[in-house]
């Protein structure tokens, strides 16, 4: 989680003067190393605009009980220079050390290692090199960086806004906010969730999203960058008055503009197709950065494409050659991500490029490949292939993975000279830039949360996603369309794809050839109200409480208050998928859409399709679908699939049993046994 310490937002260039500080918590899951020289690394990032002025690492962590303190010892470096080695304190437990950063270190991304040796005691005067699984450093998650900063102001470029706009800071603070009309139309909407997808996709905070409002909202008038996108004669007078008429005769603007408290991002057209097209240039990250001037204008002819490549079917396990140093057990985790739509099939490897040291002792050194803790293959190192050595293991067969997992690269660096501590630079070894998990994969065939948003995806992009709002849009309306498409623009790395918004029931066409989600109260959403009979929580008569069903009894003043989300196959389109997100009442339906907002969240439902959420936060969720497969014929295929090598085997060995039995009936006429049964039967 993202806190934040004393940072508050003050008026005016005194804003910008003030001391700031803001906690920065590493990514990283508790990790327990093992080996007497132990190392891991975390990573952070500081923000362009901050003035740093101290850097401070709090890292709470815990060694072997049997460690000898007096002669194990902890080294810290950022960006690969050392800076602070300490001794861990004579205690069992937790331990907390604060460690100031040079700041003269720090560049925009950072890393952090954390390495040295653990030793057990041996003696009274000696330690034990020997490595054994008593050799220990637990690092847990709540580590974190702590940031003492002034801001440095924004200047007039869009890429100066865009920066301060995106910083995690700003929208921890919830100093960042996209603003629309209170009632507007379905472009402007549209123009709305793509810019929050554009900053939802680079967002790393998992518990804080950039809101979708109103210009009216209180807490948006507070935020301190603005992003305003509406049609030119939706703009507030204020801000209409900033942009002249001329200047969206034929085209869009994207503009900034300061006032004495705030930074405002314009994002304006004549009409709904320009103003969409301006809010994928914001959407783009690249094109944002590079923007240096104040102004820029957006016609029907300007690229706004994101350029994200294609996957492949390789992931490159790292970007630059990754270092390994320190004898006996050393490890290295590479995290592999597949576009969110499709799960790892059998046939996925990995090629394992590398070299090492020549000061081996070979009889005892080796390298093993690990999926997600799992060992997967192994080899022994040599010291003919020490300059250039490669390794290709399979996964395992049937085996799925999803579309996330680690691969985790251990070498065992065995030396002769057991006899000194070992947390030196030799011996050391090299994963090389050219290795890859070559991944396998195929679509995810799943109606359940454990494929959303995937089931709205294609190609790392909208999957011509329908959405049907309710007729008129309140407050809690925001909300809901915020937390929807906060999760949905993590996963959609390009913006080319589309979002339709409709108020009205769409055309059986429509709903046909779309993905499509409805929120919204039923009274105020007649698409949702249609649906009713096929809801898994369905309404009463007047459409005022959730009622029971066959997997939880509901109250009736309880049924009023609860919100529902519910993962449909489409009444439409069988392959196809209908999130329906709705409640009695907009401030109800928002609670079925706190669960959708972070993947943290929808985690806890994977093998279900639908939950209610009640205003106490207590969380229900079920299995609906007998059959949750889009294809059901592909996933008999794909049984078969994974099991074939067994099938196989099976085929072999019924055709040797079957010419072994023709080999039996025939040596048996050959010596005349079955004539002569016959003849003794007669």
């Amino acid at each position: 989680m993202l806190l934040t310490l004393g940072i508050f937002f003050v008026s005016g260039k005194a804003a910008f003067a003030k001391d700031q500080t803001y906690t920065q918590p590493f990514q990283n899951q508790t990790v327990t190393l093992s080996g007497n020289a132990v190392q891991t690394n975390m990573y952070f990032v500081k923000m362009g605009y901050w003035n740093v002025k101290q850097a401070t690492l709090n890292l709470n962590f815990q060694v072997s009980q049997l460690s000898d303190k007096q002669i194990s010892d902890i080294t810290v470096s950022v960006n690969n220079v050392k800076f602070y080695s300490f001794r861990p304190k004579r205690v069992s437990g937790i331990q907390t050390k604060k460690i100031n950063i040079p700041t003269r270190l720090l560049s925009g991304e950072n890393n952090i290692e954390v390495s040295g040796q653990i030793l057990n005691k041996g003696g009274h005067k000696n330690y034990q090199l020997a490595q054994t699984p008593a050799n220990w450093l637990t690092i847990y998650k709540n580590a974190n960086i702590n940031f003492k900063y002034q801001l440095v102001p924004p200047t007039k470029s869009v890429k100066s806004f865009y920066g301060h706009f995106t910083g995690a800071d700003t929208i921890v603070n919830r100093n960042a906010v996209i603003t629309t009309p209170s009632q507007p139309t379905n472009n402007e909407l549209a123009a709305g969730m793509y810019a929050l997808c554009g900053q939802s996709r680079i967002i790393t905070t998992e518990t804080d999203q950039i809101p979708v409002t109103t210009f009216n909202d209180s807490q948006a008038k507070k935020a301190a960058y603005q992003v305003v996108i509406a049609t030119y004669d939706h703009l507030p007078a204020n801000i209409k008055k900033m942009v002249a008429k001329n200047d969206v005769a034929n085209q869009a603007v994207i503009k900034t503009h300061d006032t004495k408290t705030k930074h405002l991002l314009i994002v304006t057209a004549k009409n709904g197709a320009l103003l969409k097209k301006a809010a994928k240039y914001i959407a783009n990250q690249e094109l944002m950065k590079e923007t240096s001037q104040a102004t820029k204008v957006i016609t029907q002819d300007t690229p706004t494409y994101t350029s994200v490549l294609q996957y492949d079917g390789s992931a490159q396990l790292t970007k630059q050659d990754s270092q390994i140093v320190g004898a006996n057990h050393q490890e290295q985790a590479y995290f592999v991500s597949l576009p969110v739509d499709r799960d790892n099939a059998d046939g996925s490897e990995v090629r394992l490029h590398f070299r090492y040291a020549k000061n081996l002792n070979f009889k005892r050194s080796m390298v093993t490949v690990l999926i997600n803790n799992r060992p997967i293959g192994s080899k022994k190192l040599t010291a003919k292939h020490a300059n250039d050595d490669e390794l290709t293991v399979k996964f395992p067969a049937g085996q799925s993975l999803g579309n996330e997992f680690t691969v985790r690269v251990a070498f065992d660096l065995d030396i002769d000279d057991q006899s000194k501590a070992n947390n030196n630079q030799t011996p050391w070894a090299t994963v090389s830039s050219n290795s890859k998990a070559i991944i396998k994969s195929q679509p995810k065939n799943s109606l359940l949360f454990s494929n959303y948003p995937g089931v709205f995806i294609k190609n790392q992009t909208f999957d011509n996603l329908m959405v049907v709002r309710p007729k008129t849009m309140t407050g809690p309306d925001f909300q809901t369309l915020s937390n929807i498409f906060n999760l949905i623009g993590n996963y959609a790395q390009s913006n080319t794809g589309k979002v339709t918004f409709v108020g009205h029931r769409p055309s059986r066409d429509q709903l046909k050839r779309s993905s499509v989600i409805a929120f919204g109260a039923p009274k105020q959403n007649p698409f949702i109200k249609s649906l009713n009979p096929q809801l898994y929580f369905q309404f009463g008569n007047h459409f005022s409480s959730l009622v029971s069903n066959e997997k939880l009894s509901i109250e009736h003043q309880y049924g009023k208050t609860v919100g529902t989300a519910q993962l449909l196959r489409s009444l439409f389109n069988k392959r196809r998928a209908l999130l329906v997100i709705t409640g009695a009442t907009p401030t109800a339906a928002v609670l079925g859409s706190t669960q959708l907002n972070f993947q943290k969240n929808i985690e806890m439902y994977r093998n279900q399709d639908g939950l209610l959420v009640d205003p106490d936060n207590n969380h229900f969720s079920y299995r609906f679908k007998k059959q949750a497969a889009i294809e059901p014929g592909k996933t008999v295929q794909q049984r078969f699939s994974q099991n074939s090598r067994i099938l196989i085997y099976l085929a072999v060995a019924l055709l040797f049993l079957i010419i072994i039995g023709i080999a039996i009936v025939a040596l048996l006429r050959k010596n005349g046994l079955l004539n002569r049964k016959g003849e003794q039967n007669e």
